[in-house]
């Protein structure tokens, strides 16, 4: 009986050890495979951020293309404003420009009469210490003007439309 018994341990200790053999090795292999999934993932999310990555620094240079024509990334023609003592220079221009619109009727600068309202000047973009572009409207119909500028010492501006345009609606 003690030699059965001896045995039945023997079998008992093996089943056992059989059982974590196979136990670990499926604990390996989906350990393994939850590696190569996240290893996948890492893969795909670098990959999104090298892309990322590439749309911020081409948003960047586009960005700074069109910063190219501002007066405040123009140095050069901010230093015609220098004695002025002008914290901001273009929104003080632009602020100027759009008093223009307080007048009764059409803008003075917009060389058109309104059709369905008065034309008045609604967006401006002050290019440096000379120029301006801005775009009109009556609420219909558009258009965009080119606008030279003089900023006088006393702080006065004359503004005098040197070309334009009008869309036509078709």
């Amino acid at each position: 009986m003690k030699k059965y018994l001896y045995l039945y341990l023997f079998i008992f200790a093996a089943l056992i050890a059989l059982y974590q053999f196979v136990s670990a090795n499926k604990m390996i292999d989906a350990t393994n495979t939850k590696f190569a999934q996240l290893q996948d993932k890492i893969e795909s999310l670098e990959t999104k951020n090298t892309r990322l990555e590439d749309s911020i620094q081409q948003s960047t240079i586009n960005m700074l293309d069109l910063k190219y024509f501002l007066l405040e990334n123009n140095d050069d023609a901010l230093t015609s404003f220098d004695h002025l003592r002008l914290e901001n220079p273009a929104r003080y221009i632009e602020d100027k420009l759009i008093e223009t619109n307080e007048s009764k009727g059409d803008n003075p600068l917009v060389p058109y009469a309104g059709m369905e309202g008065n034309f008045k000047i609604n967006k401006i973009k002050v290019l440096n210490h000379k120029w301006i572009i801005a775009d009109f409207s009556d609420g219909k119909y558009w258009g965009e003007l080119l606008i030279k500028y003089n900023l006088k010492d006393d702080l006065g501006v004359d503004f005098t439309m040197m070309d334009h345009l009008l869309y036509r609606r078709d």
